[in-house]
């Protein structure tokens, strides 16, 4: 288990990666979920930080998002129209196949344990859509991996946890939006409303350093316009309890 708990970062550098690597111990990529860097990169990525330094990483949107998303406008990687037919909602295709292979190899590049699968509000809670899961997740080779699952739009809570259970997944929430069906294992997405314009007050990062377990793993990522400062905020506030738990873990 890691020593100090919970972990705050943001989602995406913004900040020089030194300079981030300094303030925060935590970062979520981006890029990889838009169009995977190429591995060098990546390594560079990693050899440019502390070895304590973590990175988290959102899953290639070949697996999750369907051809016709507006974030495959960031897509430089060539698909014929056979192959953009099979991207996306987990199907079980030679693409969606490979985009797994090249997420898992960024994820070894930039020794990541932690891989986050996010869901548009398309991927609804259909029957086909659960099974595309089952097929897509009960097949893969994780190795050592936590796989981070975050769906959007109406989703049964007891349907998030019966596949959750299943699929060994951890279920990824805004807590000021949705509460989490995984609390032995937080991971929040702090996305700032739906314009993520939102800075969150004094009393609103109170709150949700109340809403974290006292002796579970735990990682709050801001991904909204104020990331950098908020996270800094959240992290002041948390301090005190990272101190406690890295005295008992010792």
């Amino acid at each position: 288990m890691d020593a100090v708990l919970p972990k705050t970062g943001c989602c995406g550098f913004r900040l020089a990666k030194a300079v981030y690597a300094e303030r925060f111990p935590v970062v979520e990529v981006q890029e990889t979920f838009y169009q995977p860097p190429k591995i060098a990169t990546l390594r560079r990525w990693r050899e440019a930080v502390p070895k304590d330094f973590e990175f988290t990483l959102k899953a290639w949107q070949v697996i999750t998002h369907a051809a016709t998303s507006p974030t495959y406008g960031r897509l430089r990687t060539k698909f014929s129209a056979e192959e953009l037919a099979e991207c996306g909602s987990f199907q079980s295709t030679p693409v969606v196949e490979s985009a797994w292979q090249t997420t898992r190899a960024c994820a070894e590049a930039l020794a990541a344990r932690r891989v986050l699968f996010q869901c548009p509000a398309s991927f609804t809670p259909t029957l086909d859509h659960q099974e595309q899961m089952r097929d897509f997740f009960s097949h893969l080779k994780r190795n050592e991996l936590t796989l981070l699952w975050e769906p959007r739009g109406n989703w049964p809570e007891s349907v998030v946890k019966s596949l959750c259970e299943e699929l060994n997944l951890i279920h990824v929430v805004d807590p000021f939006l949705t509460r989490t069906v995984t609390p032995d294992f937080i991971y929040f997405r702090l996305h700032g409303g739906k314009d993520f314009k939102h800075a969150y007050s004094q009393t609103q990062l109170h709150r949700l350093l109340g809403m974290l377990p006292p002796d579970k793993p735990s990682y709050v990522m801001f991904n909204n316009i104020n990331m950098v400062e908020d996270a800094s905020r959240f992290q002041e506030l948390a301090a005190p309890l990272q101190f406690v738990r890295e005295f008992e873990f010792k």
